[in-house]
């Protein structure tokens, strides 16, 4: 049996991952934790803009400004 994505994102708590927004900006970071909404809880996160990578820190990314979101 294949795993739903948001199982796929439930076995990669801990590890780097990278999530396209709506907005076309990128964020990576450590992934902490996740709901059914997909808000996904990010440590150390970054993201990039126009070749430029912004430190973030800790955030929480809304499930519906995600494009997609994917282990490193």
């Amino acid at each position: 049996m294949t795993d739903r994505p948001i199982d796929v994102l439930d076995k990669a708590k801990g590890k780097k991952v990278i999530i396209k927004l709506k907005n076309g900006e990128e964020v990576t970071g450590t992934l902490k934790a996740l709901d059914l909404h997909l808000n996904l809880w990010l440590e150390e996160a970054e993201v990039s803009k126009s070749d430029v990578k912004i430190r973030l820190g800790n955030v929480l990314v809304r499930g519906d400004t995600i494009v997609y979101a994917s282990p490193v």
